[in-house]
């Protein structure tokens, strides 16, 4: 951003003076012999740096660094004048929020200095703005964000909790069923039987899940599942050490997810 400096006072001679003290600086310089004048340029350019003088005809200094700061409140402000009034600095700083104020005649390198000094202070306000403004965006976007985390989560828990109902009902159908159930991993061991199976296998009196089906099993439901290891659905009629028959249906689960077997056994009437 080019350094761009207004100086308004209705003498020409001290505006002329003001231009050759600051020619090497490399500031554009916009000049107005007049508060109207300078309000214009304002309007026509980007300017950071404003010097005014305190006494001029009509728009008076005062008056016309209110107004910049009015419309172009970071515009840093600084004040000449060749009158040393207590009060008028006083209504200046107050009204104007001067920067700084000089009277005339100035020193050379303490106003040069206090005017690149100026330059910095509105380019740091000027950082802290945009830094500013991109906390704000990243705020935004985070706040953004977090609401569709929130809204996943929610639709996550909604068909996590939808799931375990589904699961809990299947279960509960499952451990109802008028028949028995048996899941055998592939590893041989039991992974489900319901309440029917229990009953008709040990009287319902310890629970299968988790052991060997070779262990628990009678050898002649055994001998279905060895028998239909290649099969993917077998059902046969066996009778058992006590003399009930029992029908046992072997089905194979291998959809390349799940590898397992399950045997559904029933008790069949005299």
């Amino acid at each position: 951003m080019e350094r761009t400096l207004l100086l308004v006072d209705d003498e020409p001679n001290i505006l002329q003076a003001l231009k050759r003290l600051l020619r090497r600086s490399g500031y554009r310089i916009l000049t107005a012999e007049s508060g109207q004048e300078g309000l214009r340029l304002l309007e026509q350019h980007s300017v950071q740096v404003i010097i005014s003088d305190a006494r001029m005809p009509g728009m008076g200094g005062i008056e016309f660094l209110d107004r910049a700061r009015e419309r172009w409140p970071d515009c840093i402000r600084i004040m000449l004048s060749g009158y040393t009034e207590l009060e008028a600095v006083i209504q200046a700083v107050n009204r104007s929020a001067i920067y700084k104020f000089f009277t005339k005649p100035w020193e050379d390198d303490r106003l040069r200095d206090h005017i690149e000094e100026a330059f910095r202070q509105y380019e740091l306000q000027d950082e802290n703005h945009r830094l500013t403004q991109e906390l704000h965006a990243a705020n935004d976007e985070l706040a953004r964000i977090n609401q569709c985390l929130e809204e996943r989560v929610d639709e996550n828990a909604k068909q996590s909790a939808l799931s375990l109902a589904s699961l809990k009902i299947a279960q509960d159908i499952l451990e109802h069923l008028p028949i028995g159930i048996i899941g055998i991993s592939e590893d041989n061991l039991i992974s489900s039987v319901n309440r029917y199976a229990l009953k008709l296998l040990n009287n319902g009196k310890s629970g299968l899940v988790g052991l060997v089906a070779d262990d628990v099993l009678p050898a002649e439901i055994l001998g279905v599942h060895c028998a239909a290891a290649e099969d993917c659905q077998v059902a046969e009629q066996v009778t058992l050490a006590d003399g009930r028959v029992i029908e046992v249906g072997h089905y194979r689960m291998d959809d390349g997810r799940v590898n397992a077997s399950i045997l559904i056994i029933q008790q069949q009437k005299d």
